[in-house]
């Protein structure tokens, strides 16, 4: 792993000044800024350019956000690890981003001391949350919030974006057969009658986003 000072980090975010202030302190701070992007599909192209270890996102971004381009990445490239940058901090989502790869998590409104912190800290191949976020995934990991598995959680989200069966097997590359599996074992867990129930249940409990 490189030392500290030689990290190199992308940085995307749509609103300019927060890009170039974010931008501008880490690198006063030794974090090499490899590149900056004003929306997710730029964010994307870059990584794929650049590679660099760490892509600190924006969760919500025009063309594709932070949890999205996290799941890309850690399949496509597994070396850049992502820390999200949100004003969010909702347990559902962050439950989302970390089925998603996403390493580090941190608000907005934290110092951005804070920030340089969490960089350094995901490229040395740790984790990093936000103290105010840290209480969320603690109830996120509790019993009740790790009833499903992560199989079982992805396949309620693309139920409740719509798709079938045959769709989402196609999508997380298994079987229909499994994914009615997963759907079953997702049912008896929520204590739910019907596939869409399941859904609602999973929602209401912040289980999915």
């Amino acid at each position: 792993m490189a030392s500290v000072d030689t990290v190199t980090c992308l940085v995307a975010d749509d609103h300019p000044a927060v890009l170039e202030a974010v931008a501008d302190f880490l690198e006063s701070e030794g974090i090499r800024v490899a590149g900056r992007a004003h929306d997710g599909t730029e964010a994307l192209a870059k990584i794929e350019s650049l590679r660099p270890q760490i892509a600190l996102l924006d969760l919500r971004m025009p063309g594709a956000g932070g949890i999205e381009i996290a799941r890309q990445v850690s399949s496509s490239h597994p070396e850049t690890a992502v820390v999200l940058y949100t004003g969010y901090g909702d347990r559902a989502q962050l439950t989302e981003a970390l089925d998603a790869g996403v390493r580090g998590f941190v608000l907005k409104e934290a110092p951005l001391e804070d920030l340089v912190r969490a960089v350094k800290s995901v490229a040395r191949g740790e984790t990093y949350v936000d103290p105010v976020l840290a209480g969320l995934l603690a109830a996120g990991l509790s019993r009740e919030q790790t009833a499903l598995t992560q199989r079982e959680r992805e396949v309620l989200r693309l139920l409740a974006d719509g798709l079938s069966n045959e769709e989402i097997g196609k999508r997380l590359f298994i079987s229909a057969e499994t994914v009615r599996t997963h759907v079953r074992k997702a049912m008896d867990k929520l204590d739910a009658d019907t596939r869409t129930q399941a859904v609602a249940k999973a929602i209401r409990q912040s289980l999915i986003a």
